[in-house]
């Protein structure tokens, strides 16, 4: 058995912030988003601490809302003014949803969609759970964890 070195912080740094942008470009450039798809970028780390910025409340449309490939996480706006997030990675096999539109957030990899407004599954969706809720809350005009 051959002992492997254990990688150096620049290069473990390097190889992340790789995964990263090409997370962000795969999103940005995946097919069948219309306009009220918005994918995001934030800074910060998967795990989110209390207060962390998710999304200016005025770039989540109604009815909608944007997926943060960064956080793998998804902020809805079922009703003005009203908020929720989920995990942007679906319960079903594992893939990352990949749009928000017409009230649904959609994960393309074998067709299951989750309501905005509770993260549940439509009947006919291979997901037959429900995207994990996460908590968050309106600071002036941020939507941020709770």
């Amino acid at each position: 058995m051959t002992a492997h070195p254990d990688p150096s912080r620049r290069n473990v740094l390097r190889a992340a912030g790789t995964a990263g942008a090409a997370a962000l470009t795969v999103a940005a450039c995946g097919g069948g988003q219309d306009a009220s798809t918005a994918v995001a970028a934030t800074a910060g780390t998967p795990a989110a601490a209390t207060g962390t910025l998710l999304a200016k409340a005025a770039d989540v449309p109604v009815g909608g809302g944007v997926i943060l490939v960064d956080l793998k996480l998804v902020v809805t706006q079922p009703t003005a003014g009203q908020f929720k997030a989920f995990s942007a990675i679906c319960p079903h096999q594992g893939c990352a949803v990949s749009a928000v539109q017409d009230g649904y957030i959609d994960c393309t990899c074998h067709g299951s969609r989750f309501a905005v407004g509770t993260g549940a599954p439509t009947p006919d969706s291979p997901a037959k759970a429900p995207l994990t809720p996460q908590q968050v809350t309106v600071q002036g005009s941020d939507v941020v964890t709770a």
